[in-house]
């Protein structure tokens, strides 16, 4: 399962809306190999589900992921931050054993 804070969940509605995205456009989560920590989040706005996706609601918020980035991401919550430290979307994640400073990438 994977989670959505209300920051995070009001940010998407937000960007849907500013870029004009139609509704059964979800939210796709996914792991790629790279960044300093050796693995990175990707997330963006994807229409068609796969086979092989994991499809998760919470909040009204539909969530893509697929079976392979799934392993990675169980039990994650995507939240958002606008402060002063920085501003974007912020996955916590359990399964991660290190981050980088960024927060884009970690390692398990």
């Amino acid at each position: 399962m994977i989670t959505v804070s209300d920051k995070a969940k009001e940010r998407i509605l937000e960007l849907k809306k500013e870029e004009g995205r139609k509704e059964q456009e979800n939210i796709r989560v996914s792991v790629k190999g790279g960044g300093c920590s050796g693995l990175m989040y990707e997330l963006g706005f994807d229409a068609e589900v796969a086979e092989t996706d994991h499809v998760f609601e919470d909040k009204g918020v539909k969530i893509l992921v697929d079976k392979k980035s799934l392993l990675y991401l169980v039990g994650t919550t995507l939240e958002f931050s606008d402060g002063l430290n920085g501003k974007g979307f912020q996955f916590i994640n359990p399964n991660a054993n290190r981050t980088c400073g960024c927060g884009e990438s970690f390692s398990v």
